[in-house]
């Protein structure tokens, strides 16, 4: 089958001439897009100054350990406190404030403590009662206060001690009520629905449940995030072993490509229809395994959202959804091969022609992992930035009074509060650690540091990707062009290659890779707008909304398309960014037919490889750790969500897949460009051979009239 361009458009530039001197990635080149190099150098400059600048205001603390009222760290090492790592409230029903929300501090006494109360106790009992029973309540107390001299009214009208105590429970180093239910709904604190407070008030439990959670607005999510948590303490080690094994079979799967690909290509395209049949077999049979069981007929929108996910594999709904999905991708994976079994043939001899590269060039296996170290150097750089920005406000105190005060919620100084006018007209108001905040200059402008660290971000981790492609690009290039394989191959191709991208090519990689970030900043402003209109009732508005992120969604795979050819012209010419991304658009449109057919197929068998690495793990991930395999049985973790390591092992067994199976893919579209480039060049003459293999050009119909073998 001959995939000829019959008259292509002279608008896209005219085709490739022969040029005795080209002999692949040229040598003799100058540096591209410098004033784009400078720009990108004072921008990191720039970023090293806002991480310096954060670092110095920043305090980690303030989101790993608890603030009392006073603004102290409860179970920090080397402080008094230390030795006291949960914060106590003294009255927990005033969190039910909307000012909860707003300021993340509840309007009452903090006090860090050793461990939880775990009786329900007032203090009025506790100065009639024993001894132990005062001694048990003064911890709850504010420091140095004399407990015994001190009357009940005393001790409540200065703010020294809570009204009462409750039974609780530690949940992310704070004091909650321990709130049960009983039959019929009723909620329970202990044994009691309602109690007193202290002050003459009934308190009824189902009111404390409401200020409980109104305490903290993520009490399930933490719930939940703890239990995940766990699971991995649990699993940690099986993942790891999980992942290593997706790395070896990634890695054998590689080492076959490179002597089998032919066989290889079509064993996989069989296991994966198998895999992903398997999976309708399996959905099917829990399907009707629970047929019959009571409550599996109830849907999943009847059921809500629960935090145990496993109860979602209880209901029938659940595995006929699993299975309808699965049925769907065999029927489209099927489809696609049926229509696409001739271009297959064509992809097959690329890949072919790919695995030869990649053997004869073997360090490129591993240029992933610097690609890798660099990228999560990026990151951790972000993310702890990040956090030192979000950490560098300042403690705020406001007044907090029981009775009507003109200053209250009015900002304060806790060292001057007590001989201040504040304190003097207001005798019950308390200066009260509120919020993290500022009003400084810095403060102002905390949010624009925060952007420009997101901006940075994106744009450093797209130079490190884009350096990779144009590295590998170039080693590829390489390969290709060298008229006998492997004697003109680079000795060192890939340390060639990424010498001369980092030596003469810096400006262009930032060029692209800033066209790239701001897209993907635009979409994460989008997003966040999203998550902003969720509970506006503007249709318009959502619509517009939508529409723009679909968009921009669409121009970023565009771009990304684009950047990836225009690295690969600038890896083997050395041209600007523009010039070279030109030059690639250029040359796919006057190959339209050959990009359909060839390149997007090679596309969707890789795709094919990584979808049957994932599944192989994922399967046996599934049955290991779901305790189903019986020989095992007994090694396998107790955990309460088994699908958490599943999920973890299948997310990174995908992304080692990708790893190994992006060099294949930036090496077939390396060797892509160059075959089209080479038809244009070269017409098979003994002055102008064909560089392509001999499958390729059997396949194309096409022959040299010295044909030498690259086979």
């Amino acid at each position: 089958m001959e995939l000829e361009e019959k008259n292509p458009d002279p608008k896209y530039g005219e085709s490739r001439k022969y040029d005795p001197n080209f002999k692949g990635p040229i040598h003799n080149r100058g540096c591209t897009d410098i004033l784009c190099c400078i720009l990108f150098i004072l921008a990191v400059l720039g970023y090293f100054a806002v991480g310096i600048i954060a670092w110095s205001q920043g305090d980690p603390r303030k989101v790993i350990y608890p603030t009392d009222s006073r603004g102290q760290f409860c179970g920090q090492a080397g402080t008094p406190l230390e030795k006291k790592p949960l914060l106590f409230y003294f009255n927990i029903v005033r969190c039910a404030s909307p000012l909860v929300l707003l300021e993340l501090q509840c309007p009452t006494t903090q006090l860090c403590v050793e461990t939880c109360p775990d009786r329900h106790l007032t203090l009025v009992k506790a100065k009639l009662g024993t001894k132990e029973d005062r001694e048990y309540y003064q911890q709850y107390c504010k420091a140095g206060v004399d407990f015994a001299k001190l009357s009940p009214p005393e001790l409540l009208r200065d703010g020294l001690c809570p009204a009462m105590l409750m039974p609780s429970k530690a949940f992310t180093r704070r004091c909650l009520p321990a709130l049960g239910t009983l039959k019929g709904g009723v909620v329970v604190v202990g044994n009691e629905t309602s109690f007193e407070d202290g002050q003459g008030v009934t308190v009824n439990a189902t009111e404390l449940l409401d200020a409980s959670k109104k305490s903290n607005v993520v009490v399930e999510a933490r719930q939940v995030a703890m239990r995940i948590f766990e699971d991995y303490t649990q699993s940690w080690h099986w993942i790891l072993l999980g992942l290593v094994i997706a790395m070896v079979v990634s890695l054998i799967f590689i080492v076959l490509l490179r002597f089998l690909a032919g066989v290889m290509v079509w064993v996989m395209i069989v296991l994966v229809i198998l895999v992903v049949g398997y999976g309708i077999f399996h959905c099917y049979m829990e399907f009707a395994s629970l047929k019959g069981e009571p409550g599996a007929d109830v849907t999943i929108r009847d059921l809500g959202l629960q935090t145990d996910f496993s109860i979602y594999l209880q209901i029938r709904q659940t595995w006929l959804a699993f299975m309808i999905i699965l049925a769907i991708v065999e029927v489209i994976i099927i489809l696609l091969l049926i229509f696409l079994r001739k271009r297959i043939m064509i992809a097959i001899a690329l890949i072919k022609e790919s695995s030869r590269a990649v053997g004869h060039v073997m360090s490129s296996l591993f240029y992933p992992l610097l690609t890798f170290a660099l990228l999560s150097l990026v990151i951790a750089y972000w993310a702890v930035t990040a956090v030192f920005l979000s950490t560098s406000n300042e403690q705020v105190y406001k007044v907090f009074n029981n009775s009507d005060c003109e200053y209250a919620r009015e900002t304060c100084d806790p060292k001057t509060f007590n001989t201040s006018n504040i304190s003097a007209q207001c005798p019950d108001a308390d200066c009260l650690f509120a919020f993290y905040g500022g009003e400084t200059l810095y403060h102002k402008y905390l949010i624009l540091f925060q952007f420009y660290n997101l901006f940075l971000f994106f744009w450093c981790a797209n130079f490190v990707t884009a350096l990779g492609q144009v590295t590998l690009a170039g080693a590829f290039a390489s390969y290709y062009w060298a008229f006998k394989k492997p004697d003109d191959i680079p000795a060192y191709p890939i340390f060639s290659s990424l010498g001369r991208a980092l030596r003469y090519h810096t400006g262009s990689l930032a060029f692209g890779s800033l066209i790239l970030s701001i897209v993907q900043v635009i979409r994460v402003i989008l997003e966040y707008l999203d998550q902003k209109l969720k509970g506006a009732q503007n249709k318009f508005a959502k619509f517009l909304l939508s529409c723009m992120k679909c968009c921009f969604w669409c121009l970023e795979k565009c771009i990304k398309f684009l950047n990836r050819n225009a690295y690969i012209m600038i890896a083997i010419y050395g041209k600007s960014f523009c010039t070279s991304a030109r030059d690639a658009f250029f040359l796919l449109m006057r190959n339209i037919i050959r990009v359909t057919v060839l390149d997007k197929v090679t596309d969707f068998l890789l795709f094919l490889g990584k979808l049957l690495i994932v599944g192989i793990v994922g399967i046996f991930s599934f049955f290991f750790f779901s305790g189903r395999i019986k020989a095992v049985e007994d090694a396998a973790p107790s955990l309460n969500y088994y699908w958490v390591p599943i999920l973890t092992v299948v997310f990174g067994s995908y992304l080692i897949a990708h790893g190994f199976f992006s060099v294949y893919a930036m090496c077939v579209d390396t060797l892509f460009l160059c075959f089209l480039e080479d038809l244009e060049r070269n017409d098979g003459s003994a002055e102008r051979p064909y560089l392509m293999s001999q499958s390729l050009l059997t396949l194309l119909k096409k022959s040299n009239q010295e044909a030498k073998s690259v086979e």
